[in-house]
């Protein structure tokens, strides 16, 4: 009785398995087409969107890496919060050499709000330009083509979010190679979403939205008392199908610099993980439905690859295994087809290993990440 139900939930969460990989993530892997790049001879002026909390050196190298991008209507806003590291003196420096640098000072922020948000609205509120393009002090764009790119959908296809893709810096180590798979991961998965018409979240290291829309909806109502939130929360409440696109060309990614210790990566995820209760139930299920199936997939899985090896009934126990290799080729492919696109690279340490660790990754991170109470931006 126990193995007949095994094989039930076995084959039953392989179903909802293959319906993810094939068809969700499948979509995007195997047969999106990069469309030609829509450009028009008027550009519409963009503001360039920075928080920073003491972030000078970061930002001694990143703003000259922006003022060369190949887009003639930008400037950047800087908001410097509550920085003593020395960023409003580097910051008058670069202004003194780019004219079209601004920044606002932070000093204090209320009780009532959480910090980068306030940061974010203040700076948003005094915006030059109604075509925002948000990123972080810590990251810097792939080519000179991320300005025309990230804003190509809302400025000329009438999306109100342009939802982009934003990979970590590779570095040597075990920890960064899991921080590029988890990176990547996750966006194959709301990046399949927007794809299907049903967006859920974004990363404010590589995101674009109209300054009118944020302050037609009071800003980050309804958002304040999360730390987090301000990219991912944002996008799950207002994007949709009709006014969100994804930006799917290794030219207009953004990277970042990775953490290098394993504390540090478990406080970020953790907080990531945080704002993740807050999503719309959907959109929670969208999610949870992958993990879940994911979860019962491997339990069943090796429960009766053991139970044949106890039994000796090895066409089972093959059978069992022929599965998950299958499944395993196929998420592979998934991986190598979706970092192409998204990177221009096809090389993944996407495995079995992998596939295995983020299952306790998900369910155990994401579980303290959930139930915490209190976490930080800076």
């Amino acid at each position: 009785m126990i193995i007949e139900i095994l094989w039930i939930v076995f084959f039953s969460s392989l179903a909802i398995q293959l319906f993810y990989i094939l068809i969700l993530f499948g979509r995007f892997a195997f047969f999106y087409k990069q469309e030609p790049n829509k450009e028009s001879s008027e550009k519409e002026g963009v503001t360039i969107i920075i928080a920073a909390h003491n972030e000078r050196i970061n930002l001694k190298k990143l703003i000259p890496l922006i003022f060369k991008q190949d887009y003639p209507n930008f400037d950047v806003m800087v908001i410097n919060d509550r920085s003593y590291d020395g960023t409003k003196k580097i910051l008058e420096k670069l202004m003194a050499i780019y004219p079209r640098l601004r920044t606002v000072t932070v000093d204090y922020t209320p009780a009532h709000v959480t910090s980068k948000k306030y940061a974010l609205t203040l700076g948003i509120k005094v915006a030059k330009n109604d075509v925002l393009l948000l990123t972080d002090a810590d990251c810097w764009p792939s080519t000179p083509k991320w300005i025309e790119l990230m804003t190509s959908p809302v400025r000329l296809e009438g999306k109100t979010f342009a939802i982009g893709f934003s990979q970590y810096d590779t570095r040597d180590g075990f920890l960064n190679k899991w921080i590029q798979v988890e990176t990547l991961w996750t966006a194959i998965q709301y990046i399949s979403f927007a794809l299907w018409k049903s967006p859920f979240m974004g990363v404010g290291r590589n995101l674009c939205y109209r300054r009118s829309f944020f302050m037609e909806n009071k800003a980050f109502k309804g958002l304040w008392q999360i730390e987090s939130g301000d990219d991912d929360l944002f996008v799950n409440l207002y994007a949709n199908g009709n006014n969100a696109a994804a930006v799917i060309n290794p030219e207009s990614i953004t990277f970042s610099e990775p953490k290098t210790t394993w504390k540090s990566y478990f406080t970020q995820k953790k907080r990531h993980f945080h704002a993740g209760k807050y999503y719309k139930t959907r959109n929670k299920l969208k999610i949870g439905w992958y993990a879940f199936s994911h979860l019962i997939f491997w339990v069943s899985a090796i429960s009766l690859l053991i139970l044949s090896g106890i039994n000796q009934t090895w066409e089972q126990f093959l059978l069992i295994l022929g599965i998950i290799v299958v499944r395993s080729v196929l998420i592979t492919s998934v991986f190598r087809l979706a970092r192409k696109k998204l990177e221009g690279k096809i090389q993944v340490f996407w495995s079995g290993f992998f596939d295995v660790i983020y299952i306790g990754y998900f369910w155990i991170l994401g579980a303290l990440g959930y139930q915490s109470k209190k976490v930080r931006w800076k």
